[in-house]
């Protein structure tokens, strides 16, 4: 099902103008609307704003490939948030979380049903987020031309590279996608994707809930009444970031909650202390800072997170993890799969501690290929050896 991609149309062949009117628009949906799969992709800026500003959307069926102008004036996108929807059609994007997550601002909903080519192409070989120019490359043998990736996608008028550029990221993975679906149903791994696309279909995953945002924070032990703080004020500059649709760190930066939260600043003059505090004593934001620490003052510490009261977490032993991390990469190079896939490195150490953690290892095919034999392994079941200098399993 491959083609070549001189064949595939445009709606404007000649100069390949992004579509900017209703009619144009519902036209093309009409068309789509009897395809099997869509490529999806979008360009977008997010630098000065909180929410990721929508500048184009490319879609191809694999026989037309067109672009859309969601910044054109009066253009209704009604009928694309349709086909969005139909769940008759599935909706192929490469890396797509970030795509999803403007779909999810826009829509209220998700596109369904969903399918994501890097995380196909971790099961077969191509390692850990592999880039969409390098997949490719490996399936496909074509080069791509990335330099327009980074280009100003809100100014008007669009440049022909540019448009061409946007073009390329649906025409060709219109041709990957029927091939990994071939090449992973041959290897029978179809399953193995079935809980990574049950996330991206979540809404939750695309949700901001402003009483998690503290965990976007590095942190390093704090006592519990800072670690408190903390999450409150991040939880109040969440909230002002999205009000406000700025960035985060345009509202406070990260080291100055952190800073705010260890000092506790009572007065407006002690802001003078607090580094980078937006307008120092004058600043506009030190009232519902002020609030906001009122507020914790009268709040429980049983919500702080019982790894930032100082306590220092149970460590695994380091025999145990260094012998399931050569377990993992023995088993991933066998199957041609990313690690990742299978287990992260907090995921090693909770099996490390305990042969029932909670862990997607330990669950499905993973078990099957990597959870039995590291179970076998950790108690003294298993041996590793190596021969002709490659690694072998040994059952005691």
């Amino acid at each position: 099902m491959s083609r070549n991609p001189e064949s595939i149309s445009t709606t404007t062949p000649k100069t390949n103008e992004p579509i900017t009117t209703t009619e144009a628009l519902n036209a093309v949906m009409e068309r789509f609307r009897s395809a099997s799969f869509l490529a999806v992709d979008t360009e977008f800026m997010r630098e000065k704003t909180y929410y990721p500003q929508l500048c184009l959307i490319q879609i191809s069926d694999g026989d037309e490939a067109v672009c859309i102008d969601p910044l054109a004036k009066g253009l209704e996108l009604g009928k694309l948030w349709e086909l969005m929807r139909n769940k008759d059609i599935v909706k192929v994007f490469h890396a797509a979380h970030q795509d999803l997550e403007i779909f999810m601002n826009l829509m209220g909903d998700l596109p369904c049903p969903v399918y994501d080519t890097q995380i196909a192409a971790m099961v077969m070989g191509h390692g850990d987020q592999v880039g969409y120019d390098k997949l490719v490359k490996a399936v496909l043998d074509h080069d791509i031309d990335k330099t327009s990736r980074f280009t100003d996608w809100s100014k008007r008028p669009l440049s022909v590279r540019q448009i061409v550029y946007a073009l390329d990221d649906v025409i060709f993975l219109a041709q990957l996608y029927p091939i990994i679906i071939d090449r992973l149903d041959k290897q029978g791994r179809v399953a193995w994707l079935a809980d990574e696309f049950d996330r991206l279909a979540s809404p939750d995953t695309y949700r901001t809930t402003p009483e998690d945002a503290w965990k976007r924070i590095k942190i390093r032990h704090m006592k519990p009444l800072a670690m408190l703080r903390l999450m409150h004020l991040a939880a109040w500059r969440e909230r002002e970031a999205q009000a406000r649709n700025l960035p985060r760190n345009r509202i406070v930066r990260d080291e100055t909650l952190i800073d705010l939260a260890g000092s506790n600043p009572e007065t407006r003059s002690a802001f003078s202390k607090i580094r980078n505090f937006p307008g120092g004593t004058d600043g506009k934001l030190i009232d519902p800072v002020l609030k906001v620490l009122a507020k914790t003052a009268t709040q429980s510490l049983d919500d702080v997170p019982v790894w930032d009261n100082g306590k220092r977490p149970k460590r695994p032993p380091v025999a145990i993890m260094e012998l399931l991390r050569v377990l993992l990469k023995h088993v991933t190079d066998h199957h041609g799969i990313a690690p990742r896939l299978i287990a992260s490195a907090d995921d090693l150490e909770a099996l490390a501690l305990d042969d029932n953690a909670s862990i997607r290892a330990l669950d499905g095919w993973r078990r099957d290929i990597f959870g039995t034999p590291a179970l076998k392994l950790k108690n003294g079941k298993t041996a590793i050896a190596i021969e002709n200098k490659k690694i072998k399993l040994i059952d005691l």
